[in-house]
């Protein structure tokens, strides 16, 4: 590169190749088990008025101090890049006037934006996956989005090593009571806490509970939990979770130190977490917000979610379980023989096969391009002094049966006037 050649922005990232389809493969397998469980798809845009992500994340908590990308436009109104999802779909719920729809199964993907320090799988543009239930108050909510998420860590592959760890907040009641039973936990201990969790003590209190910092974790480890103070109603919802969850066969674990700070999460907060990312192990996570949505002026909504950060997913799937590309590649032998080439890759392409044409080079170093990404056959059109053996197909698939099939089927559905030659190895075609 020239010295004057603009670099990527720190903490972005390009794809290419296996890497972006990886990133593909996670976004398929979402849209196809969301439909599944009927769960439609929504839009939301990329930036927001800032005071939809001040209000639902709160001012005082780090993404919102620290990590928003928020600018002023040309009107002067402040505006933000999207950092999460959910704040920007409950906003389009009120404003839209979406409560006629209750209860809604929404999903969605896409770009989001934090300033944070870049680390692995994790960047300052990033992307996830979102799935969300408003206006469902019943505990079957949880477990459908659980039993959903189970199911889509399963169908990339990458289940095995993750476990889901669960835990309840509690309805308010509870929650209030526990607030207070840890706040006086730590102010007895304030002297001996870091200093993130000195400040967190008077505005966040429960995400002390949580912290990496070893001042922190005897005084956490020693604080009241909530079971001490859970009411029957809340204690029965958690019990209608877990049991929902071993009916469906999805293997859970209690954490009862897992917390979410913000005061409009109740009951249900879960985390999907592997040991194959470092510390930073969650791959999906989430919870109930009963009271985001009155929280942003509308009225009191039970609503439920979670995200996944696509790039993390995508790090965790074998590239033998990506899809198989099964490739037939189209090649003339001649120049003359361009038109005729691709006017059988377009039928193919037409049927549903996978067709792979190069542009440019001798028949030899199109050939070796095809083998590189992978075709399992070659077609030369060929322009030969007799006419019974215009085609001609190369086998590249070494016995798999599979790949077989695959060219079996193409040989099938070529177009008029070629027809295999009876007897022949499948290699012959002439014209009709």
């Amino acid at each position: 590169m020239g010295k004057n050649t603009p670099h990527a922005i720190r903490g972005t990232q390009d794809m290419l190749g296996e890497e972006a389809e990886r990133f593909q493969h996670v976004v398929d397998t979402f849209d196809r088990v969301r439909r599944l469980y009927g769960f439609g798809r929504v839009e939301v845009p990329v930036f927001e008025q800032t005071a939809v992500f001040a209000r639902s994340l709160g001012e005082t908590t780090d993404v919102v101090s620290k990590e928003m990308y928020s600018f002023e436009d040309r009107g002067g109104d402040s505006l933000t890049l999207r950092p999460e999802f959910t704040a920007g779909i409950a906003r389009a719920y009120l404003t839209n006037g979406w409560q006629q729809f209750v209860p809604l199964k929404l999903a969605t993907h896409g770009p989001l934006f934090r300033y944070e320090r870049p680390q692995k799988g994790r960047f300052r543009q990033f992307h996830q996956l979102d799935a969300e239930i408003i206006g469902a108050a019943e505990p079957a909510a949880d477990v459908e989005l659980l039993v959903m998420a189970d199911q889509l860590l399963s169908e990339l592959g990458i289940s095995d090593g993750v476990t889901l760890q669960l835990n309840t907040l509690g309805d308010s009641a509870t929650r209030d009571a526990w607030r207070d039973s840890l706040v006086t936990h730590f102010e007895a201990h304030k002297g001996d806490l870091s200093e993130d969790s000195q400040d967190r003590l008077t505005r966040n209190p429960l995400r002390i509970l949580d912290s990496k910092d070893k001042r922190d974790r005897p005084i956490a480890d020693a604080a009241p939990g909530i079971d001490d103070v859970m009411s029957d109603e809340a204690a029965a919802f958690f019990d209608a979770v877990t049991s929902g969850l071993d009916a469906a066969g999805v293997a859970w674990e209690r954490n009862a130190r897992l917390v979410r700070g913000l005061d409009y999460y109740r009951h249900t907060a879960f985390e999907f977490v592997t040991d194959r990312l470092g510390a930073q192990g969650t791959v999906l996570g989430g919870g109930r917000y009963d009271g985001l949505i009155e929280a942003l002026g509308g009225p009191e909504t039970p609503a439920v979610g979670w995200a996944a950060g696509i790039e993390r997913l995508a790090m965790l799937i074998d590239a033998k379980d990506l899809p198989g590309k099964l490739l037939i590649a189209v090649i003339p032998d001649h120049p003359s023989m361009e038109n005729e080439a691709n006017r059988l890759a377009t039928h193919l392409r037409v049927r549903g096969y996978s067709t792979f044409t190069v542009l440019r080079g001798s028949a030899k170093k199109r050939a070796d391009k095809a083998r590189r990404a992978g075709a399992a056959g070659i077609l030369f059109v060929r322009d030969e002094d007799d006419p019974n053996r215009r085609l001609h197909l190369t086998d590249l698939s070494d016995g798999n049966v599979d790949a077989e099939d695959f060219l079996m089927d193409v040989l099938g559905n070529l177009p008029e006037p070629y027809h295999q030659l009876e007897g022949s190895d499948h290699t012959g075609f002439r014209v009709l």
